[in-house]
């Protein structure tokens, strides 16, 4: 059974996001919260607390042992862009557009997904 989390409008961008994604997908639950605690980025607490929800309504809602919880899907998708504007020179204006990010992890238990 998939078990899914997400969080939503997140404050990063998808596109700092995305490489962090990349690199926990297909590992298991314990291996992807220890890559991403050596990450050199700010972003990776945001990943991991989204991996550690999913991982929690595992095991909360479904009786799944945590230990066996392998990521089969994590991917992130652009959310609501703010938009603001900030006056140039001589009376124009320039936008500023602050991105955001919704992050989906899905993770099963590793015997029943066949690896």
């Amino acid at each position: 059974m998939e078990v899914m989390a997400i969080s939503k409008d997140t404050g990063v961008t998808a596109r700092k996001v995305r490489p962090l994604v990349d690199m926990v997908r297909g590992k298991k639950v314990d291996e992807a919260l220890n890559l991403l605690r050596f990450a050199p980025t700010p972003v990776a607490k945001v990943v991991s607390k989204t991996i550690k929800s999913a991982a929690a309504n595992a095991e909360n809602n479904y009786q799944m042992t945590p230990s066996d919880l392998k990521i089969v899907r994590i991917f992130a998708d652009e959310a609501r862009t703010l938009k603001r504007y900030r006056a140039r020179a001589r009376g124009r204006a320039s936008p500023i557009l602050r991105r955001s990010s919704h992050i989906t992890v899905v993770v099963t238990e590793q015997e029943a997904y066949g690896t």
